[in-house]
């Protein structure tokens, strides 16, 4: 039989990354375009050591538990994020959910209806504007510069359309890797706070800062969430969503919530309506790997980001070569990405086709723009691919863009 989709669905079901994945499974073909870590710095064999002491333990694991999720580690984050990050809350503020995703989903399906205003940064995470246009929202976008998000046009879009929420991403945000500065943030949450718009801070990359031990130790000063300014004062304005996915693994499938209590309700009904609760069992062997197990957190951190700095400075130096020599961009301090604007007239779609016939693919800066705004760029995945994949990868972009670039 024919299936009517929903008008909303159509476009979901013909995405870019579906595509991609496709090809990856039927050809050997190198991919830059994924929102994935490096697998060869997961914890395995702490993880494996977690699971079988879980498992031998008690039957119960293997039980339902809390929608709200597994209390132990429910706590363990908020004194964690209290002492590194400055964060104060507690567990009854916290929910446990399938990755940062799903908080994303169900905050959005929690608080906006058909046709409500939402604001989110150009460019965004393309996993958000798909939830976003699932839910029918009218997304705004508002532009930033290397500081963050421009307050002047912030205000303006507050005036002119009085939107619901802001999401927001100050810490090496996905696509551009762009860190707020500290007077931004207070910026930002003061306009938000003057007009009563809720934040949704992603802060899924925030532990993947680069630099020297020193600049580490005083990242959380020199840059707080504003989930910790707006706590600072006693507010309720930002709801801040956190992930296991990118620093431990994306198969634990563990992220969470922060906020104002009665979101936090709210978001854990709505998720027992969806699946109940995230797993228990990963949750239960995520503690006892952070908790009580010798797995040395700090050092783990501190290792992702060595080896991603070092990936992303080879990426630095391929981008010197004179295939890319009329490209654009601007070296992250942090995160997983790198944001490169193409040469005048080359447009991001075209650019992956050809690119993709070659066997390399990246993510076309359109698919996190609404509007296709952002069609002049495209995001690079510097984290996930080894040495030689990086080097063969990046080769292969450029030779697809010397073959435009040759027909002008």
């Amino acid at each position: 039989m024919e299936f009517s989709f929903a008008s909303r669905a159509s476009k979901l079901l013909s995405s870019h990354l579906h595509k991609v994945n496709k090809e990856e499974r039927q050809n050997s073909f190198i991919s830059l375009a994924e929102e994935l870590p490096a697998e060869e710095f997961f914890p395995i064999k702490r993880l494996g050591e977690a699971a079988r002491m879980v498992l031998s333990s008690d039957p119960s694991v293997l039980q339902y538990g809390e929608p709200q999720g597994y209390g132990p580690l429910r706590s363990w984050i908020s004194e964690d994020w209290k002492r590194r990050r400055g964060m104060l809350t507690s567990a009854d503020r916290i929910l446990l959910t399938a990755g940062s995703q799903q908080a994303i989903d169900l905050i959005t399906r929690l608080l906006v209806d058909i046709g409500d205003s939402v604001v989110v940064e150009n460019p965004t995470s393309p996993g958000c504007l798909q939830v976003l246009e699932m839910q029918g929202a009218n997304i705004i976008a508002v532009e930033n510069d290397l500081e963050g998000l421009l307050p002047d046009r912030l205000e303006e879009q507050f005036q002119s359309v009085k939107p619901k929420l802001l999401f927001a991403a100050p810490s090496f945000s996905n696509p551009t890797g762009i860190l707020w500065s500290l007077e931004r943030r207070k910026a930002v949450l003061e306009l938000c706070r003057k007009y009563g718009v809720l934040i949704i801070e992603d802060d899924s990359y925030g532990e993947l800062h680069f630099g020297s031990e020193e600049a580490a130790s005083r990242f959380s000063v020199s840059y707080p969430t504003l989930y910790a300014l707006d706590a600072m004062d006693g507010g309720n304005q930002v709801l801040y969503i956190g992930s296991f996915s990118k620093t431990i693994a994306p198969a634990m499938r563990t992220g969470w919530a922060v906020g104002d209590q009665r979101l936090i309700r709210g978001m854990s009904t709505l998720k027992q309506m969806a699946d109940w609760q995230s797993s228990s069992m990963n949750q239960q062997i995520l503690y006892f790997l952070l908790h009580e197990s010798s797995f040395r957190w700090k050092e783990h951190l501190a290792l992702l980001n060595r080896e991603y700095e070092v990936r992303l400075k080879l990426v630095l130096e391929l981008l010197k070569r004179p295939g890319f020599k009329e490209v654009k961009y601007h070296p992250p301090s942090g995160g997983m990405y790198l944001w490169i604007q193409l040469p005048q007239g080359l447009h991001s779609e075209a650019l992956l086709r050809a690119s993709m016939r070659l066997g390399v693919a990246f993510l076309p800066g359109s698919r996190c723009s609404p509007g296709r705004q952002a069609d002049e760029y495209i995001r690079i995945n510097f984290s996930r691919p080894g040495r030689e994949e990086l080097l063969l990868g990046m080769n292969l972009i450029s030779e697809a863009i010397q073959e435009f670039t040759a027909r002008r």
